[in-house]
């Protein structure tokens, strides 16, 4: 399976979005929560499942359990493309895609299911976060001098 064949098979779930963060990395979304990660120009690939298809995937080669605390909630990395037939690959996304829009609240799933995106707020990277706090401190200061 190539970046392409996910990204098609991602793009086709309904109202998926796509982001790029962290620099490197497309995401793919459903009501603002990921439900699966690749790298841009790389093999690799990260993806939600269920604690049975977990413990399953991590005793395959070439899939390894997701970093950044991502194991926890059962995410895995595949390190090649090629780890899995493209049809389980395709069945896994879906399934990930599913899990990740059935954890959604009920309110946004009522939007989803209008076929309506619903809003939610982008992510913005930490250091920006701060940046922009520390105005709006200071301005508050100048106000009341």
């Amino acid at each position: 399976m190539t970046n392409d064949a996910i990204r098609d098979h991602c793009l086709s779930l309904p109202m998926t979005t796509e982001e790029i963060q962290w620099e490197e990395h497309l995401l793919f979304k459903i009501g603002g929560k990921m439900f699966a990660i690749t790298t841009l120009g790389g093999h690799r690939c990260n993806f939600k499942c269920t604690p049975e298809k977990y413990a399953e995937l991590v005793e395959m080669p070439d899939i390894l359990p997701s970093s950044h605390n991502m194991w926890k909630y059962q995410w895995v990395t595949t390190e090649t493309l090629t780890a899995l037939p493209d049809a389980e690959f395709r069945e896994l996304l879906t399934e990930s895609y599913n899990l990740v829009r059935a954890s959604l609240p009920k309110r946004m799933q009522a939007e989803l299911d209008a076929g309506r995106q619903p809003k939610v707020k982008k992510w913005v990277p930490k250091a920006k976060r701060v940046k922009k706090a520390t105005a709006k401190k200071k301005a508050a200061k100048k106000a009341k001098k």
